[in-house]
Parts: structure tokens; sequence; C-alpha cells
């Protein structure tokens, strides 16, 4: 070849590598115009200087310099944006200059997260782009954090950002179940501790959690967006995130959040109020350790001083009485079914149930026999020795003229009026007690916001349960009073409420004529009946009584009593009020009001005080001839109340009636949603 041409053509190539190098390093060539200029800035041309390959300053802060950021490209092209050019979101930058002339803004991720979840709103591709929907829920909850408002030290940014947590040039959720997912959960702390919030993590890798997380590398234990989620993070101290920490907790912990459910504090967290001891109270945040550890706060060792942070004896928000010793005890996650571990409870809840189990199970069979027995033969009836049936005979012809149109008086005003008020007080105790019993029920969520909340409700149930108590004891002062005065009283005889061998027999004879094989039998001034449902209510006031005062003092039940009496006492309390409701709405109200032979309810002989002669025969036959035979009979007799009186009467016990059955349909709600 001519040596002319041949360095001709040298000089020529190494023109063109000189222009290539040129390009590389000033990144688009001079003399380019502005269209060409962003025409050519695609992601590679972005990446010969933002590689991270060779050190490049630009200006920062004042006179301070930083290095550029780099993007590594791998990284990049496996994330969720690898398929946008980088000027989508750099929309601002319109040169390739070195530093770019134009203002480097940043469309921000809300802005195009949003745009883009409108246009797909907009074409009728939300489903196919559901994905996108969550992160756009994700964005309006990040907005109401603490996260989104404005940094104090620097105002031209938030807190934290997206970017803060999510990498956005590499940020890629990997698939549920992958290696990928159980190595990107296990960043979690160190993304947020080491940025924003080291001390906690320090706290948190001294924690049963952390120790697992950072050196065991397990999964499957608790990170910081288990407990305070990722995106809708709140103020710890706020009211949502004191209710939300509790399922939160229990979603790894389903056996303690069960068993602490069915305690005060659980209760009235479920009913939607963060007053009450949650799973940090006790076992601390950050640094959670295990029981056994003698450094933890819920160690025997330091248990009593963990209660007495809410039982501190100070006016706390309900005054609380300063924990006494038998608290270390209390066993917040006991149970019934682990008789090693809670024998106490597994003994009071065999009981219990056992309880309930003969209870509901005589009245309950001996109702329906009832009814059949009575719908069979026909109502009013009156049955002779063989068991035939006869007409009621007509009592006023027995008697002087002066007796036609008089009633029999059964009960005093005392009487009545301390039934009406142990009505009310004993409806309005069912309800708010049944409220925190069945707390996680949507009928106990309103009632409770209509009483004014759980401390209103709380005080109402004190209120009546003293009421309650109160009236019974100065009844039963005034009756043993005056039985005690009288000479002529029998305490096993047939006007006293105490149950007696003839009362037995007398359930025998009820029986064999359920099944026809006998007369009904006739009763004196007491059915076996009345006298379970006036024996029920010591009973009641005994148990939920006596329960419920020790539960209202715990300080001084923990004083004298081991703490573990807790768990028993609103296993029992709960139970019984339970049996209590479920008897008096059905049992007796049947007794009362809805046999046939009562039928159409109500009876108004407690609001009246007074029975028409002939019914009293009827139901009271033996009662009836000793007084015909003693000549007392007259002693009783009284004028039938006025209509105005009757009317007021059936008025008031169909409000009851109706009361009560609302209150048992509110109790099987309940009951059925706990099974």
């Amino acid at each position: 070849m001519n040596p002319v041409k041949l360095a001709t053509w040298l000089l020529a190539g190494l023109f063109a590598i000189s222009l290539s190098v040129q390009a590389e390093t000033e990144e688009v060539p001079v003399a380019a115009t502005p269209a060409q200029l962003h025409d050519q800035l695609d992601n590679a041309s972005c990446l010969k200087c933002h590689n991270g390959n060779k050190e490049i300053k630009v200006a920062a802060k004042g006179d301070e310099m930083r290095a550029l950021h780099a993007i590594k490209k791998l990284s990049y092209s496996k994330s969720v944006h690898a398929d946008l050019q980088c000027i989508s979101c750099h929309t601002g930058i319109k040169d390739g200059a070195r530093p770019h002339k134009a203002e480097a803004k940043t469309t921000g991720c809300v802005q195009c997260h949003t745009t883009l979840w409108d246009m797909a709103k907009k074409d009728n591709l939300t489903e196919e782009k559901s994905r996108l929907g969550v992160v756009v829920q994700n964005i309006e909850a990040y907005k109401k954090t603490f996260h989104a408002l404005k940094s104090k030290d620097d105002p031209t940014r938030s807190n934290a950002s997206c970017d803060d947590c999510h990498d956005t040039h590499s940020f890629n959720v990997p698939p549920k179940g992958s290696v990928g997912r159980t190595a990107w959960h296990l960043t979690i702390p160190k993304t947020c501790g080491e940025k924003c919030h080291s001390d906690e993590l320090e706290e948190y890798g001294t924690s049963v959690h952390g120790k697992k997380v950072l050196d065991e590398h397990n999964s499957k234990a608790a990170v910081c967006t288990d407990c305070h989620t990722s995106h809708g993070i709140t103020n710890t101290s706020a009211e949502p995130f004191k209710l939300d920490i509790v399922h939160a907790c229990g979603g790894c912990h389903k056996e303690n959040l069960k068993s602490y459910s069915e305690t005060f504090h659980g209760q009235v967290n479920a009913l939607g109020y963060g007053y009450t001891a949650k799973c940090y109270n006790c076992h601390g945040s950050h640094g959670i350790l295990s029981p056994t550890d003698p450094e933890s706060t819920v160690h025997p060792n330091n248990r009593l001083k963990t209660c007495q942070q809410c039982h501190s004896g100070n006016q706390g928000w309900a005054g609380l009485q300063k924990a006494t010793p038998g608290f270390i005890s209390f066993a917040p996650h006991a149970n019934t079914h682990d008789f090693e571990k809670y024998p106490q409870m597994w003994i009071a809840s065999k009981f219990m149930l056992s309880l309930l189990a003969a209870v509901f199970a005589f009245f309950w069979v001996h109702s329906a026999l009832w009814y059949y027995r009575e719908r069979k033969d026909g109502c009013p009836v009156h049955h002779n020795e063989k068991g035939n049936t006869q007409a009621h005979i007509k009592v006023n012809e027995l008697l002087k003229g002066a007796a036609k149109g008089k009633q029999i008086r059964r009960f005093s005003k005392l009487v009545r009026s301390a039934h009406l008020i142990f009505a009310m007080v004993t409806m309005t105790l069912i309800l708010t007690g049944m409220l925190v019993f069945y707390a996680d029920t949507e009928w106990a969520h309103v009632v409770v916001r209509a009483l004014g909340g759980a401390k209103i409700a709380g005080i109402i149930h004190r209120i009546c349960a003293t009421a309650f108590l109160s009236i019974f004891i100065v009844q039963l002062i005034y009756v043993l009073t005056k039985l005690l005065r009288s000479k002529t009283f029998k305490w096993f005889g047939p006007d006293s409420l105490i149950p007696n061998w003839n009362d037995l027999q007398k359930i025998i004879e009820m029986f064999k004529w359920f099944f026809g094989r006998g007369p009904r039998p006739v009763f004196d001034r007491w059915t076996y009946w009345e006298k379970f449902d006036f024996w029920a209510v010591f009973w009641g006031v005994g148990i939920i009584g006596s329960s419920g005062l020790m539960l209202a003092f715990p300080h001084v039940t923990a004083s004298i009593l081991p703490g573990w009496m807790f768990n028993v006492l609103t296993l029992v309390h709960g139970e019984e009020a339970f049996l209590a409701a479920v008897f008096l709405f059905t049992v007796h109200f049947f007794n009362n009001h809805f046999r046939p032979d009562k039928f159409p309810p109500p009876d108004v002989v407690m609001f009246t005080g007074s029975v028409p002669v002939e019914e009293f025969k009827r139901e009271h036959t033996e009662h009836y001839n000793r007084l015909v035979e003693s000549g007392e009979l007259e002693k009783y007799l009284v004028d039938a109340p006025s209509r105005k009186m009757t009317l007021a009467s059936k008025v008031l016990g169909l409000t009851l009636i109706a009361i009560g059955l609302t209150l048992l349909v509110l109790v099987i709600i309940g009951f059925v949603g706990n099974t």
C-alpha cells in the first residue's frame, strides 16, 4: 500500500478512537442539539457515569463534595423498575453535561404510582394491575404516619421516604416462600435500625426475637414490620397501636392471645379500649427476654415491679391500688385444659361445666315435658285422683257472697318492690357483665359505646352490684328478724322456703304426671321450683357476688390469697353469670309466663301482689285447703287490682320480658361466637 494512504488511514483511525474516548468521558457530543441530547439519555448513557466504576465527585451542601450516586446494573435489571428509563423519574434532567445543567428533579414515588393507578382505573385494568393498587393503598397508609411528616432537621424532606427503606434502583420483593424472600425479611431490622432507630436495634439485638433473626437467621421470628407494620406505622402511644399490637403479637403467639383475651385486660382491649395492660406492658417491646431470664420483666423476681407500673397506687386511670405480693402468681395466660400447668383452672372449669350441664339438663327437660303435658291436656285443667281432667271448681260458689270478686294476697309490697328492683338491677348487671364476657361481639361494641365507654360500663356494673347486694342483705335481715320473732313459724313447715323431703316427692309426682303415670300433683304455699328460684338468689349472690367483690379489690385479695385466685374468680364469675342469665330468661320465664296454663304472658301476680281465688286454689291447692280448714282464708282476701293497675302491671311485665329475651339473644350470639 502507498505509504501516504496508509498514514492517512492510521490518522483517521486514531481520530475515531479519540472521538469514542471523548464520548465516554463527556457522555454526549458537545455539538449535539438539546433534542438529540435528551434522546441519547437512555439508561446505557446514564450508567456510563453512574456505574460506580470511576470516582466522580459532585457538589453537595455548601462547599462539600459527594460521590456520584452509583447504580448496580445487575441489581437494577432485576428490580421492579427495570423496564423504566432513568429519565422517566428524573424528568428534570435534559442534558448529559457533567454536572447536569438542568435541575435534577425527580418524579416522586407517590406521584408516579398514583398516576399509573389512575390510568389503570381509567383503562379498566385494575384486576391485571392489582399489585399497583396495593402500592397505592400503602401510599395512603404512609401519608398518615410519622414518617410522612416533614423532618425537623431538614424541612425539605420527610422523616422517612420510600427510598429510605426501599432502594429505588434495586427494589424488588421476592415471592413468598422463596429463599430471596427469607433473606429480604432478615434485613428489615438493619434497614430500620442502622439508618434511624439505632437504639432500638441495639436493644432488639439482645431480645429473644433479635437473637433468632440476627444470630440464627430464623425468618419466623418477629422483625420490626411484624409489630409496627410496614407502611401504616403509627404512634406507639396512640390508641390504634395499643389495640393492634395485641393481635400483632398474637399472630405468632396464638395460644397466648386466646388466654389473654379471656382476662379482664384482654376483654377491655377487645372492646376497643387501650388502657389495660397489653403484651408490651408486661414483656417489654424491643428487648423482650425469656421468662426464665433473670433480667426479664416477667421473671418471678421482677414480676411484682412490672405489675406495679400500672397498679401503682397513684391516681391512674381508675385509681388502681398498689399491687400486693399475690399478683406474682397471677397467670395472664392460664387456660382450662392444661392440668399440669394450671390445675386450679382445670378443676374450676370442670366444676362449672358440670353445674351448668346438670342445671340446664334437668330444668330444660322439665320445662319441655311440662309444656307437652299441659298442651296435651288442655288448659286450664285440674286432675282427679285417676289422672283424668275435669273442669275447675267454681271457687266463688263455695265462698260467702262477700268473697266474690276478691283475690288472694300472695306477696307484700316489700317483696314486690324488692323483686322489681332485683329484676332491673339484674338485667343491667347481665348487660354490663356479658358485654365484657363476650367483648369480641359486634353488639358488645355497640352497647359499650352507647353506655359511654368501658370505664362507665364498669362503674354502672359496680353500682348495680352494690345495690343488688344491699337490697338482698336488708331484705334477708328483715325476713329473718320477722321469722325469728314468730312463735308459730316452722323452718321445715309448709310455709317455709327451705326445701324438704316433700319437695322431692312432688318432683317425682310431677314427672309421673308428665308421662301420664299419675295425677297432677297439688302444692302448698311454695312449689319446689319457686323454692329453687329463691335459693338460686342466695347461690348467685354467694358465688357471683363474692367473686366480683374480690375482683373489684384485687390488692386486698392478693394480700391474702395467691394470684391464681384471680384466674379462678374470673372464670367462676363469668360462668355463673352465664348460668343465671340463661336460667332466668328460659326456665324462670317459662315457669311463670310461657306455660300454656299461663298463656298469654305476663303473669302479673308479682306486680299486683294478688291472684284470683280460683287460680290460687288450682296452683296451691294444699295451702288453700289449709286456709279454709283453719278459717284464715278471709285474712288473705283483698280487692282485685284496678283496671289501671292491671294494665300497668301487664305493660311493665311485657317490657321486662322483652328486655330479658333480648339479653338472652345477645348471650346466645356471644356463646355461639365463642364456640
